[in-house]
């Protein structure tokens, strides 16, 4: 299934050495003609980094997509009821907010965003990015590959040698993870190396 003018809710969460990456994907999901809803986590709008300034940041993001992004919860909510995405999708995910979506914790605007899309029965795709995948967050992966409606970019190890238990999604598998999603399956393979 094709990506153009689609409605797709693109969350951003707090995996800051990655965020370069998110903006490559926002800037492909772009080219394919989709309607982009911006969804960007409290921390990512408001901490500043050694990767990015908040205020940067937010503003790229505005300049690829033209609107602003929503920050918080009340803002998130609607999401559900007014039925405003045919996906949405969290890239980067970080463990933490996966950890929230498994629980079904909704303290963020990301989370929010992820609970209110999904009771519309409508595909939720996570590009993970977690130093405890292969630890604490493990469990979590594997509850949410099992959920209906969700699915993953394919991920690998990201430094099996230094960070033992650490995954990073596949960013440039975003668009053909998407297009599977949206017919209901998960692009395989979905563990790569």
């Amino acid at each position: 299934m094709k990506l153009a003018d689609k409605k797709i809710g693109f969350a951003i969460t707090g995996s800051f050495c990655t965020l370069k990456h998110a903006l490559i994907m926002l800037e492909n999901l772009k080219n394919t003609k989709c309607d982009i809803i911006p969804i960007i986590s409290e921390n990512v709008a408001t901490l500043d980094t050694r990767f990015f300034q908040a205020s940067d940041f937010v503003a790229r993001v505005v300049e690829i997509t033209g609107k602003q992004p929503i920050t918080t919860i009340p803002a998130a909510e609607p999401i559900g009821p007014q039925k405003l995405l045919d996906m949405l999708i969290i890239a980067p995910c970080t463990g933490n907010s996966l950890a929230k979506i498994n629980y079904g914790i909704t303290d963020t605007a990301v989370t929010m965003s992820a609970k209110a899309h999904l009771r519309n029965g409508k595909p939720l795709l996570i590009a993970i990015s977690t130093n405890d995948g292969l630890s604490n967050n493990a469990k979590n992966i594997g509850h949410l590959m099992n959920a209906k409606n969700i699915f993953f970019v394919p991920f690998r190890q990201d430094d099996p040698i230094k960070k033992c238990t650490s995954l990073v999604a596949d960013f440039s598998l975003l668009l053909p993870a998407a297009e599977a999603a949206l017919e209901g399956k998960q692009l395989q393979p979905v563990l790569i190396n």
